[in-house]
């Protein structure tokens, strides 16, 4: 007999996931509120690049998959996981509402036997203390009568190194049984899992993974420019400390970070430790760091193009995803650059061949053609996501001055003269 399981939310954690259980074999319900995206899978389309159009077209046509927004769906699946949106607020907290509507809706027509695994990043303590209740709703037992499971998403997307199936997964449950029930449906999809005590264990786990990277992103980013300010190139710095075979591991400078985790996840865990009055001054730094990339690559492109204000300066910004290859910018810190540039009362324009649109600053913008006119007639480009495919030869060769937060263009030639972030203010221009 087939299995059937049932995701709640479609987007960049639920559909790799159902593509995961698909082929193992299982029927997936896919569940989500957003209509343009059900359209589409019932039409066999994908709207995330790692997963392929041709799968879920062949899922849907022999009904491996079905989707819909209709909660009352999930009362035939063993288990139903939870991939929901977890952001902030505009005052810079948890914003739980996706996360318990859904488990509200679940709560409505949860089933005995029947396994909810949360999957949503969120702070330690959420998998007990809010979604647990709202599924007792009918007076079962977690345990015995239902069972309630955390497993942290890992996916990296536009990753191709990994597959999500090869990448190990975090389990645990509110009782020992329903551990052992979210250990069962993970082994049956995924290669490797491993084991916590405690739902609040593989919480915290999933915010020590970002909080990590944050950190490090947001240290080696104010490392570019201390080094910028000593006139050392940084990213030559990283490369000889990345000789060393123990005791180092390399991150590499940027516009800041992006993205629904690595800026989100860390806020979080602040917002966890504020509630219990303990410090996190790593992530309040961090967080300072991060928030200044933007200011400070807009102030030097002033400072390199020798102008007392950018008012009337043509500026074209290449790249505005959070990620290169991902058509995602949530949270990029890109576009407060584009704002900046704005406000400063620059001419800008942006050329990005993943978002035909973006909105900043409540204004729509539209990537425009990246032609050689375009680029020769602009003051200066802001190379700021380096997506596989940029014509970086004809950029340099055409562009009167390139500043590279990415160190793309390194060892290429051409008419541009090019700054790289990190690359040492007082040292020689590479030509």
């Amino acid at each position: 007999m087939t299995r059937i399981i049932a995701i709640v939310g479609m987007g960049y954690v639920g559909l790799p996931l159902a593509e995961t259980y698909l082929d193992q074999g299982f029927r997936v319900i896919g569940l989500d509120k957003d209509e343009n995206k059900l359209g589409l899978l019932r039409a066999g389309r994908s709207y995330i690049a790692d997963v392929p159009e041709a799968k879920i077209k062949r899922y849907v046509e022999t009904q491996q998959l079905t989707v819909t927004s209709d909660f009352g769906g999930i009362s035939s699946a063993e288990a139903i996981i939870i991939c929901v949106p977890t952001p902030l607020t505009d005052q810079h907290k948890p914003d739980m509402t996706y996360l318990i509507d859904a488990a509200d809706k679940i709560g409505e027509h949860l089933q005995p036997g029947q396994l909810v695994a949360l999957e949503s990043s969120t702070y330690p303590g959420t998998t007990r203390e809010v979604i647990l209740p709202l599924l007792q709703k009918n007076g079962l037992t977690p345990g015995i009568d239902f069972f309630v499971g955390f497993s942290p998403e890992r996916v990296n997307p536009g990753s191709r190194r990994y597959s999500l199936r090869d990448i190990p997964k975090i389990v645990s449950g509110i009782t020992d049984a329903c551990t052992d029930r979210t250990e069962e449906l993970y082994l049956a999809a995924f290669q490797t899992v491993v084991r916590v005590s405690s739902t609040e264990t593989a919480e915290m786990a999933k915010l020590l993974e970002n909080t990590f990277r944050f950190v490090n992103i947001s240290f080696i980013n104010e490392f570019a420019l201390l080094c910028d300010n000593l006139g050392i190139n940084v990213w030559e710095v990283i490369e000889a400390a990345s000789s060393k075979p123990f005791g180092f591991k390399a991150f590499y400078p940027g516009p800041g970070v992006g993205g629904h985790c690595i800026p989100v996840d860390p806020i979080y865990l602040q917002w966890k430790a504020q509630q219990v009055g303990a410090a996190s001054s790593f992530i309040e730094i961090s967080s300072e760091i991060n928030r200044g990339m933007p200011a400070y690559i807009v102030s030097r492109l002033q400072e390199e193009l020798n102008s007392t204000s950018l008012a009337g300066k043509k500026i074209l910004v290449l790249g505005i995803t959070f990620k290169e290859d991902v058509a995602d910018i949530r949270e990029s810190s890109v576009i407060e650059i584009l704002q900046l540039l704005r406000d400063a009362g620059a001419k800008v324009d942006y050329h990005d061949p993943l978002i035909p649109e973006a909105e900043v600053g409540g204004a729509k913008m539209r990537s425009v053609e990246l032609t050689k006119e375009r680029l020769a007639s602009s003051d200066g480009v802001i190379l700021a996501v380096h997506h596989h495919g940029l014509p970086l030869q004809d950029i340099v060769h055409h562009a009167p001055l390139v500043f590279d937060t990415r160190n793309a263009t390194a060892g290429l030639h051409g008419n541009a003269r090019i700054v790289t972030l990190g690359g040492g203010k007082s040292g020689p221009a590479k030509r």
